[in-house]
């Protein structure tokens, strides 16, 4: 039975969300394909990045700086890992997303493929990677080392989510801004290069002078590092960090870029 407002020649909405959906998978694969298929190891690459970049910072605090307990608990390198993960996973689905368009440019000249599909194929990639290893780094560490923690896995899955979706909104952003105005790529590499000494990574918000708290409040990281290691540390009760806060920020820029990109996606395509 045809659904009402059908007509001969349009495309059954079961059938375009069908279409949809295969075409991401389509690009998904192509992604994990291209990205990780190039170089022996592929994905064994990705994962020894972190796990070397956790041990090293470990091993310096540890044996060159003498430090005998991090910011919170008994274990190094979980702490370090708590911070560096969604960092990273910021980082990588922010990039990927910003450079979709340029990266699926010869396919996005078929109309099947839009510039959504481009971005989300892109997203869900880096997402589900980065949950891999999340999942392996953090199981690895509590399986081999004593870390007497008590896992609630709500909040980290939700700082792990908003860091993905941090990636995602300021990506969109970025999609426009880099192929719009090609000097601001190098201008975003080096704003956001603190951000690896300024997001809590190595220290504890609670851990700052009352001036650094006032600055880097502001910054979403903050937040989403403070909201997933509660489900590492039961007794640390980051009261300051606002989900609110990161969900707004990342939805304007989101919103924003999606704007944008509608409007201009073609011109950007045709550079």
């Amino acid at each position: 039975m045809r659904q009402a407002g059908w007509r001969p020649g349009n495309t059954m909405p079961g059938a375009r969300r069908f279409k949809t959906i295969r075409t991401i998978l389509a690009l998904m694969l192509r992604e994990m394909s291209t990205t990780y298929g190039r170089s022996p190891g592929g994905y064994v690459w990705t994962i020894i990045e972190p796990v070397g970049g956790i041990a090293l910072f470990s091993i310096v605090m540890v044996m060159g700086l003498r430090i005998r307990s991090p910011g919170l608990g008994i274990n190094f390198p979980l702490f370090y890992a708590s911070g560096i993960l969604p960092l990273m996973l910021y980082q990588r689905s922010s990039g990927t997303v910003a450079r979709a368009l340029i990266f699926s440019k010869a396919l996005l000249s078929y109309p099947g493929v839009t510039y959504i599909d481009a971005i989300l194929a892109r997203f869900f990639v880096t997402l589900l990677t980065y949950l891999l290893i999340s999942y392996m780094i953090f199981g690895g560490i509590i399986v081999l080392f004593e870390t007497r923690v008590v896992l609630d896995l709500v909040p980290i899955m939700a700082g792990l989510g908003m860091a993905a979706l941090l990636g995602l909104g300021l990506g969109c952003l970025n999609a426009y801004l880099f192929a719009t105005f090609p000097l601001w790529d190098s201008i975003w590499g080096i704003v956001t290069m603190p951000l690896f000494l300024l997001s809590t990574i190595f220290f504890t918000y609670e851990s700052l002078p009352p001036l650094g708290k006032s600055i880097l409040w502001y910054n979403p990281l903050v937040h989403i590092i403070g909201i997933l290691r509660r489900g590492f540390y039961p007794t640390y009760d980051s009261t300051w960090a606002s989900p609110l806060y990161v969900l707004l920020f990342s939805l304007v820029f989101l919103t924003l870029g999606l704007l944008q990109l509608r409007r201009y996606h073609r011109d950007i395509l045709n550079l």
